[in-house]
């Protein structure tokens, strides 16, 4: 499952060239009763009907495939007779048009979608006509295959917030009705997969919208698929893991969970051009063994880092693009050219305190420049350096500059009168 296949069913989604055959429904209380069920032809909707719920679909197909948007697998045991895959294929090839069938898929849904709250169940059916494309993606007028698939969405409803409003029927200001709405799908899913533009009968693609805690007991319940991480939670996982051990909110061990960040980023493959994307980079747990040892993490934190990696991800190994923070990289930089600014005021310091400390010496074999230090500094006219002369005066060493009536002196840019 990639990007390019999740978008050509997308572009689809559309008055003129949308195929949906039906749609069903099924409006579910917070007490999981099932308040209301409808079943329609979907081009028969009005318009208005029409492109809400086009826009509900079109969400299930939206979002960062392994991160909104997620391909899980069918162990065997589902797709035998009863197993929920099989179920799948039962609901798909009734078309929707079997209401036994949607009750069970409706139970099956209220029974394993863990949610506090109103919301709406909505099932699509459609079948779309694949054209075969040739080598430089040009389409051809053959039928490459019918991809017949479900389509899932699992929209909240929500009471509207109380607000005053205008009252049509009594010509005044007075308190607004409150209505049920139906929002943007939380969960959803198509079955089966389209992958490499072809029905994938062994996969799920999974929609949450919510990648810090998608529905996992959906992923299970619900679909018989064991869960999987999205590239948040791979993300969160991965900084709980690595800061449980090495300590937050200190200077030492921040700096230090940066500098594991910067090494990882370094994991991640440039792109050469703008076409091909570059194969992600998988850090094992003997890569991350490595990055933190990059990274100056003890030897003792680090062995307990890769143990608790390799217990949580298992086989679901991470990308180093999927363990990396932008953010945390920009505060890195932030916090890297701070102290080499630091480094570099030091530098100076210690530089100016060497010369100052240098002996003053009148030859010029000498590549260091004499630095001396006075507590009286003359500018005064050319004509005016031959009159100037020492005299003690009240035995006191002074400098004498004679000065004529019509000469004025500043000291320390302050006029002076003579």
């Amino acid at each position: 499952m990639n990007k390019k296949d999740i978008l050509e069913l997308k572009r689809r989604l559309k008055k003129d060239s949308c195929t949906f055959t039906r749609l069903c429904g099924c409006y579910v209380d917070a007490d999981r009763n099932k308040v209301t069920t409808f079943g329609e032809t979907f081009l028969n909707l009005e318009d208005e009907e029409f492109y809400k719920y086009l826009e509900i679909a079109k969400k299930i197909l939206s979002g960062t495939v392994n991160n909104n948007i997620l391909e899980l697998e069918f162990p065997t045991a589902e797709e035998a007779p009863g197993g929920r895959q099989q179920f799948l294929m039962g609901l798909r090839e009734s078309v929707l048009k079997s209401d036994e069938l949607l009750d069970a898929f409706y139970d099956l849904v209220i029974d394993s979608y863990d949610y506090v709250g109103n919301y709406l169940i909505l099932i699509f059916h459609d079948a779309y006509d694949v054209i075969k494309k040739s080598s430089d993606n040009l389409k051809l007028d053959e039928s490459e295959e019918v991809y017949e698939y479900l389509l899932c969405a699992i929209c909240p409803v929500t009471l509207t917030k109380p607000g005053l409003g205008y009252r049509e029927d009594e010509n005044r200001i007075g308190p607004r009705i409150r209505d049920w709405v139906v929002g943007a799908p939380d969960t959803g899913f198509v079955f089966p997969a389209f992958t490499d533009r072809s029905a994938d009968i062994h996969s799920v693609m999974f929609y949450t919208r919510d990648t810090k805690t998608p529905h996992a007991e959906f992923m299970e319940s619900g679909l018989g698929c064991e869960p999987r991480f999205t590239a948040t939670e791979k993300k969160l996982t991965f900084q709980n893991i690595v800061k449980d051990v090495i300590g937050e909110d200190n200077s030492e061990s921040d700096a230090l969970f940066l500098d594991i960040q910067e090494n990882l980023n370094d994991l991640i493959p440039v792109p050469e051009d703008d076409t091909a994307e570059p194969e992600p980079v998988l850090v094992t747990a003997g890569t991350i063994s490595s990055v933190l040892t990059e990274s100056g993490v003890a030897e003792d934190h680090a062995a307990v880092i890769e143990k608790t990696y390799e217990d949580v991800f298992g086989n679901e190994v991470p990308s180093a693009e999927q363990l990396v923070d932008p953010k945390l990289l920009e505060v890195n930089a932030r916090r890297k050219e701070k102290l080499e600014l630091i480094g570099q005021v030091e530098n100076l310091k210690q530089q100016l305190e060497e010369t100052r400390s240098l002996p003053v010496t009148d030859g010029e074999e000498d590549d260091v420049p004499e630095v001396k230090t006075y507590d009286v500094i003359l500018r005064v006219k050319p004509e005016k350096v031959g009159q100037i002369h020492s005299q003690v005066i009240n035995g006191q060493k002074c400098l004498v500059i004679p000065m004529d009536e019509d000469e004025h002196a500043a000291v320390n840019g302050v006029n002076t009168t003579v």
